[in-house]
Order: structure tokens, then sequence, then C-alpha cells
């Protein structure tokens, strides 16, 4: 298969991605004080390097009470326009476009990181604005038993948010990004203000599906306000979330935002509660993409499908199938992050290492040339010496 749609290239407003792959943002929880550190530029570089076509860095705050943990990445001061633009130039330099999502964890917030037991954090020392890091909430409800209740936001709050979302997207204009995706999703403050289980606002916020929206879609008009509109524009959402809100709500909403400014659903599930969507149901290859499918064909607008996605063929035939136009490649990729040039490999792609830089690709060209590509190995049973090839 030498014609793909995986490795073909896609346009969307002013932005052309050189292939379908895509890195999702996965917290690091590695950041200083909301500052990115080396690790940040070796963890999305490596990606870039790999031949992703775009490169999502995590769930950055828009505010100091966003936070879900101390390592979250922000981009609530000006101060982080700079180290956020140095990643922006190193990703660039490996030919890939790079994006940010915008996050607030809500009352997920003021938590410990996932290895570290992934519950409400425990004041310390070391924290000097613990006062201040106060979870907050559409409504005072806990996420969970174990989760302390957070404080109910007030009206010019809600309004004050919005607010800071617009100018979190001004600041990652600045910086060089250049994709933008708003986190609606996995139970996170968006997320919450969708979600009945989490809201019950008593004024234009809460109580009916669409006012329920309304927290969300004059996010989107602020952030199109401060994002160029030669720039892409995505949200996650939690398609299903298992508590009340599913794809047809999920699809109601992308024909809300659509015509608002935004141009990809990035599609994934739960987070509302501890009990996930998938649970009780057959983990497989590919087992969220048919809430992609759907929002793609009820909404008529661009998706992105995550999930198992493990193989490049299982990737080529989603897209095939017109189940998504990007494939977001998440978990594997952190298991091989040259992950795009295994799969432009398997699937016969012509010029397999033109999506990576030279400093790989002519090396690797070279071996491929004499033969040692993906072929099944045949070391074993001596036909074949490497010793003959540097």
């Amino acid at each position: 298969m030498s014609e793909t749609l995986l490795f073909s290239p896609l346009s969307i407003r002013g932005v052309e991605l050189k292939n379908r792959i895509v890195v999702p943002p996965m917290h690091q929880y590695s950041a200083i004080k909301g500052f990115p550190t080396d690790w940040h530029l070796m963890n999305a570089g490596k990606f870039a390097a790999g031949g992703a076509g775009l490169v999502v860095v995590e769930s950055t705050k828009v505010e100091r009470r966003g936070c879900g943990t101390v390592g979250d990445l922000g981009i609530w001061d000006d101060k982080f326009i700079e180290p956020l633009g140095r990643l922006v130039k190193f990703i660039k330099q490996q030919n890939a476009a790079v994006g940010i999502q915008l996050g607030h964890s809500g009352r997920k917030a003021r938590a410990t990181r996932p290895w570290e037991g992934d519950r409400p954090l425990q004041r310390t020392p070391e924290i000097d604005d613990w006062e201040e890091w106060t979870p907050v909430a559409p409504s005072a409800i806990a996420h969970s038993e174990k989760w302390p209740v957070p404080r109910a936001l007030e009206r010019q709050e809600v309004k004050d948010l919005v607010q800071a979302w617009g100018e979190a997207a001004r600041r990652a204009d600045a910086a060089g990004f250049d994709v933008l995706e708003l986190h609606g999703a996995h139970g996170y403050l968006v997320h919450e203000f969708l979600s009945e289980k989490s809201n019950q606002r008593s004024d234009e916020y809460g109580g009916s599906e669409l006012n329920r929206m309304r927290f969300i879609t004059e996010v989107t008009e602020a952030v199109r306000m401060h994002w160029p509109a030669h720039k892409p524009l995505f949200v996650r959402l939690s398609v299903e979330d298992n508590a009340g809100w599913g794809p047809e709500q999920s699809a109601r909403l992308a024909t809300i935002l659509k015509p608002k400014g935004v141009d990809v659903i990035d599609c994934s599930s739960g987070g509302i509660t501890d009990v996930a969507p998938i649970l009780g149901k057959e983990i497989k290859y590919s087992y969220q993409v048919p809430l992609s499918e759907y929002v793609k064909r009820h909404a008529d607008i661009m998706t992105m499908a995550v999930g198992l996605i493990i193989h490049g063929d299982q990737a080529e035939q989603i897209l095939r199938d017109g189940q998504a136009d990007l494939i977001a490649v998440g978990r594997e990729i952190l298991n091989n992050p040259n992950w795009p040039m295994d799969a432009a490999l398997k699937l016969g792609v012509e010029g397999p290492f033109r999506n990576v830089p030279p400093q790989f690709g002519y090396w690797l060209g070279t071996r491929d040339k004499r033969g040692f590509g993906t072929q099944p190995s045949t070391f074993q049973n001596g036909l074949r010496d490497p010793g003959k090839v540097s």
C-alpha cells in the first residue's frame, strides 16, 4: 500500500499537517510552578522527530486554581509565553505542527500525581499559595467520596474564567502555537458544566442542556476573539461519560460550536465519575472510534479518533472508513516515539523516512536499501549477517 490516507497531508484553515498522525496532549506532571522544563522539551521533541504531523502540548492551565497537580503547566500570565515558545520552536524545527491544549481541572484540582495515588493533595510548606489553590466547580458537589467538596463559582467568576481562556489563547498565539485545543472532557471544569450530575446551578449556566453548554460556548467565542482566524481550533469532549451525557448531546454541542469557529472534535470518554463508560464492556482495538464516527456523521464536523489505536493499518482503516479525519496515538507512541516511521514502513509508503529529520532518515534509508527494513527476521537461521551492516 503506497497511497495512504494516514500519510496524506491535511489542511485545516491556514495550517497544513504533513500527515494525519497526532500526538495528543498527555500530562507529564513535571512543570515547576507552571513553567516547562527540559523534560517537556525532550518529551515533545522526540515525538516531533519521530514523524508525527501534529504534536499537542499537554493540558496547560488558564488560571492557577485550575492546576490539577503541583506539576501542571501554566499559561495564566505573560511570563509563560517565552518558555512555551522554546517548546514551539524546537518542535517546528522537526517539521511538525505544534498545538497546545488549554484546560482547567475544576473540582479535580489540587491532587497528587497519578503514580502518587491520584488523591487529594495534603498541604505542605512548599506550597505557598494553598488557600488560593482552592478547587472550584459549577456547583458544590464532590467528584466522589474521596474528593473534597469544591467551592461553587460565583456568576462573575464564571464570566472572569471565560475571559481567562481568551487571554490564554492570546498567549498561545504569541508563543507561536499552530493549533489550539480546548479541554472539555475527562471530568474537568468544562465537562463539569456540561454534566447535569456536576452542574446544578440555577442561573444561565445551569439547568437546561443549552444552559449547561453556555460556558463552553462563551469560552469558544472568547478564544476565537484572540486566536487568529487562520489557525485551527479543536475541542476535546468526553462524547460518552456514563453520567447522562452521551453521543447525542455531544453531536448537538458540536453543531453549536462549529459555526463559532471550532474545526475538530477530539472524541474521548469518561471522567465525570470514577466509573468509566468502558467498564463492563470488552476493551478492544479502536474501542472509542465509534464515538468519533457518530459525532463526525451527525454534526458534519471533522473529528479525531483515540483509544487503543496501535497499528498503522488499523489507523489507515479508520480513515478509509470515514470514522475520523485525524488519528491520535497516545500510549502507543510513548512505547514507540518513532511510531509514524514504523507505520510508514509497514504500510509500504514510498519514502517512509521523509517525515523524520535527516539525522534519522538518511541512515535508516541506507539500511533499508540493503534489505534490512521491516522484512521478517532471518537472523536466527543464519541467512543474514548483521555484522556486514554498519
